[in-house]
Order: structure tokens, then C-alpha cells, then sequence
């Protein structure tokens, strides 16, 4: 079986721009678990900024979290503005939940309205939905892992054959992990620290049993093409195979 090296894509782009740091801060450590690319910004200028220079790294941003009320240009009217010039994605939080500023917000050309405090789970599951309607084949979002398919926005998983493996939050992030790392090895304590924020409380067992899950599934799924496709690294700790076996 020839296991090539992964071929990885670059991972959806999300700029976090609120005028409160320790929001952005928050907001933006829990999308990176969540293996986002994300930067922050604390107003409509600074925003500007990472946006064009997002842009000129070849990174383009996908979609802007934004807050409603900051000094200067306020959340609707940069929404407006960046519907205008065909820009990215935009969800909107605010401390405004009445149906009024919602509906402000999604006629200014937001592609989401969320009401503050948000539930983190609920602004990732909220921002996939999004990126889904706006690329909803995926294009552009793929990881090529010997002939497997890994769609980053759909989060699906797809063998040599072409069938479809239903994965779970942490399998995805598990399979999105060894793709970013080709024919490298990921230690326990850095998969510890990928899924689950590095509690101290969570074991490199438990990372353990989640590859062994993982990789039974794979072989239900993909057969001899599964069996080999992760790899342990003896004292070490996990890797895709970049080569044949």
C-alpha cells in the first residue's frame, strides 16, 4: 500500500474584531482549539489592517466574528460595508438581542446575528454553517491523506472508495491534527492539548483510547487502506505514515 504524504490546505481564516481584548482573546483561543486560523482586532481600522494584510499572504480572511457596538464605525455599518465590496462572511454579536437589532444586523448584510454572552459551541456550530453556505462543496477546503479526503468545513471524512466516515468533534480534530503534521510525530501531550485544551485533568490515556476508536473505524471503513494509516511512535506518539509500509 503506497501512504503518501498528506497534502493540507490552508484552514478556514476567522478574524475576531471587538473592542473589548479580553473578549477577542477568548473568543480567538477557543476557535484555535477548534482548528480555526484566526487573528483579532480592536476596531474597524485595525480590522482594515489584518484584512489586507490577510489578503496579501495569500490567506484571505473567510469570515469576520464582529461586535455590534465599538467606538468609531460600528458593526453595521462595516457589515454594509464589507457586503458591498463582496467581502467575508460576517456574524455579529451584540449585547442587543431585541428582533429589532437583530433583524438591523441581517438586513445590513450579516450572515449571522448572536446575542451576548454566546455559548462558544454555539458560535463554532453557528460559523461552520456559515462557511458551509458559503463554499457549500467545500472547494479550497480539503486535506488529501493517501487518497483519503478530509472536507475542513463539512468535517467529513471520505476512504480511497469513496465512502463516507461519520466522525466525531474530537476524531475530526484528531485526523485534522495528523494531516497538518505529514510524516511527523505528534506527541500524547500535544493531542492532550489540541482536544481538550490541555486540561491537566486529561490523561495521555484517554488520547489513547480515542486513536484506537479512531482507527477501528478506519478499518471498518477503508479496509487494508485504513489498517496503517495512523501509526504509533513508540515513546513518541502518533503520526499519518508518509510512506509505504
Amino acid at each position: 500500500m503506497n501512504l503518501s504524504a498528506p497534502n493540507i490546505l490552508p484552514q478556514p481564516n476567522i478574524l475576531v474584531v471587538d473592542d473589548d481584548p479580553d473578549i477577542c482573546a477568548l473568543i480567538a483561543a477557543f476557535l484555535d482549539r477548534q482548528g480555526f486560523t484566526t487573528g483579532t482586532a480592536g476596531n474597524a481600522k485595525a480590522m482594515d489592517r489584518a484584512l489586507n494584510a490577510a489578503a496579501a499572504a495569500g490567506s484571505p480572511v473567510d469570515l469576520i466574528v464582529l461586535d455590534r457596538m465599538m467606538p468609531g464605525e460600528d458593526g453595521i455599518s462595516i457589515t454594509r460595508r464589507m457586503t458591498a465590496a463582496n467581502g467575508p462572511a460576517v456574524i455579529i454579536l451584540s449585547a442587543m438581542g431585541e428582533d429589532i437589532c437583530r433583524i438591523e444586523g441581517l438586513d445590513g448584510g450579516a450572515d449571522d446575528y448572536l446575542s451576548k454572552p454566546v455559548n462558544p459551541d454555539e458560535l463554532v456550530s453557528r460559523i461552520r454553517a456559515v462557511l458551509r453556505r458559503r463554499s457549500p462543496t467545500g472547494a479550497g477546503r480539503m486535506a488529501s491523506i493517501a487518497g483519503w479526503t478530509l472536507n475542513l468545513v463539512r468535517r467529513e471524512l471520505s476512504t480511497p472508495a469513496g465512502v463516507l466516515v461519520a466522525l466525531t468533534d474530537g476524531e475530526f480534530a484528531l485526523m485534522q491534527a495528523f494531516a497538518e503534521a505529514p510524516g511527523q510525530t505528534i506527541p500524547r501531550e500535544a493531542l492532550v492539548a489540541r482536544l481538550h485544551g490541555g486540561s491537566r485533568e486529561t490523561f495521555d490515556r484517554a488520547i489513547d483510547v480515542q486513536v484506537s476508536r479512531l482507527r477501528k473505524k478506519l478499518e471498518r471503513a477503508g479496509g487494508e487502506d485504513g489498517v496503517h494509516l495512523i501509526r504509533t511512535v513508540r515513546n513518541g506518539g502518533y503520526q499519518v505514515a508518509a510512506s509505504g509500509r
